[in-house]
Order: C-alpha cells, then structure tokens, then sequence
C-alpha cells in the first residue's frame, strides 16, 4: 500500500496518464464497465480521457499572444464538447 502511495505522489498528471501501469489498469476498468454495462464508469473514463487530450493537445504552445489565444479556444470548446456529451448520456439519453 505505501509503494501506491508512494507512485501517486511522486508522479505529475502527464506522468501518470503515460504510465504502462495505469494505462493497464484504466484498460482493464473500462473492458470490466464495458461488459457489465456500467454507464456512469463509463462516462467517468469518457470524461478523465478527453480532459486529458484536451489539455495534452492545447499545452504544446509558445509565448506568443496567438497561440495562447488559439489554445485557450482550443480549450474552452474541447471542454464544451466534453459537457454536452457527458449531459446527454447522463441525463437525456435514456
């Protein structure tokens, strides 16, 4: 129990999400979700996934006003995308 620990806070979040241990491991969860239809488990790794690819896709920027402009819209609608998926399969889709 304490090397787990020990990992998780030894680790920054983009060091984390590319580790062949926790990509096993979210492997395994969402195979498991997957085949007992668990919707709320899914959307949770739906949501942690596409947060971590909008945030991996918008960081790459430099210093000019631009790019950190173009980044921040990049951002903002990868983030719009995520709650409109996520209200739908939670509250409309039934």
């Amino acid at each position: 129990m304490d090397q787990i620990i020990d990992f998780l806070t030894s680790k920054s979040l983009a060091e984390m999400a590319a580790d062949p241990r926790v990509l096993f491991g979210t492997a395994v969860i969402f195979v498991v979700a997957v085949l007992f239809r668990w919707k709320y488990v899914l959307l949770f790794l739906f949501a942690i996934g596409a947060t971590m690819t909008v945030l991996r896709y918008t960081g790459g920027g430099g210093a000019s006003e631009t790019i950190v402009d173009r980044s921040m819209m990049l951002f903002i609608g990868g983030t719009i995308v995520i709650a409109i998926v996520l209200i739908y399969f939670v509250f409309i889709r039934d």
